[in-house]
């Protein structure tokens, strides 16, 4: 599991670990200490970690090569929302498309040979995703080009900063799709919305202004039907990974429920598209596409 470290992740993770002992939770975190910290507050030690820098191609690399038992499982929730499309990884490549979607590219595609069927792989994506929904203005909708551009820097302040983050959740559905044909028999593949969830700290990255718009939209929404509660909405994470079979592999699960997604989200022609420039841009070499 990535991003257990806070916010919904971590309730996820914390659920995980009460609520199916049997089954040993591995987290890729960037700082030592977190499975010490989720086996204290749980009293469950069947934990374990690997640091990993998902911002690093190497150091994804470098985790992904320690991970040394089969998987039954992966659950994807790091993310980044950035404040403006200037931001690199450690590899050049604009930071939010590099986080959200080439970094679980790779890791993914170096983790395939570890999956022993049954086993379910789901990535956290938002409806923003979608150019219909309504984010009251916060998230502008995302705007889809090809792979390469998306990976270069820009000079785009806090508004394309927010348009990247959506643009990346479009890329998430489109790799899971293109993922999904892909995988064998018994392992399937799923995009996880946990909607609109105040309080996680996804704004961390904004400028003073704009995390005290998002943090008094969200004490607003809190008591609406519209948001849901960092510890619930890590429950129904939690258990898209680990409860029963969600629906079809590929599908859409949105806080629990399988529906269609956008209309732009069903695209081969991109996802094959995003597939190829990711293996490119990653750096995917042929022995490592043999492994997988």
């Amino acid at each position: 599991m990535t991003g257990a470290s806070r916010g919904l992740g971590r309730h996820a993770a914390e659920h995980l670990l009460r609520h199916h002992p049997d089954r040993h939770l591995l987290v890729l975190n960037r700082r030592p200490g977190l499975a010490a910290e989720l086996a204290a507050g749980t009293g469950n030690r069947n934990v374990s970690e690997i640091t990993c820098d998902l911002a690093s191609f190497a150091d994804v690399r470098r985790a992904a090569a320690e991970v040394d038992r089969p998987l039954s499982g992966f659950l994807g929730n790091a993310g980044l929302q950035m404040q403006s499309t200037r931001e690199t990884t450690a590899d050049g490549v604009e930071a939010t498309f590099g986080v959200n979607v080439l970094a679980y590219h790779l890791l993914l595609n170096l983790l395939l040979p570890n999956f022993a069927a049954p086993a379910r792989i789901v990535v956290v994506g938002s409806d923003v995703h979608d150019s219909a929904h309504n984010s009251m203005g916060l998230i502008p909708p995302p705007r889809w080009t090809s792979p390469h551009e998306l990976a270069r820097p820009a000079d785009g302040g806090g508004k394309e900063g927010r348009r990247a983050y959506a643009t990346s959740k479009l890329g998430v559905l489109y790799l899971v799709h293109a993922l999904a044909r892909r995988l064998p028999e018994g392992v399937d593949a799923y995009t996880y919305n946990p909607g609109l969830v105040p309080g996680t700290g996804l704004a961390r990255d904004a400028n003073p202004v704009a995390r005290a718009v998002f943090a008094g939209v969200g004490r607003l929404l809190r008591a609406t039907p519209v948001a849901t509660g960092p510890e619930e909405a890590g429950r129904l994470l939690a258990e898209a990974m680990a409860g029963p079979r969600p629906g079809p592999s590929g599908s859409y699960v949105d806080r629990g429920e399988v529906v269609r997604s956008s209309a732009e989200s069903y695209d081969e022609r991109r996802e094959e598209e995003l597939w190829a420039a990711a293996d490119e841009l990653c750096g995917i070499t042929g022995a490592e596409r043999r492994t997988a």
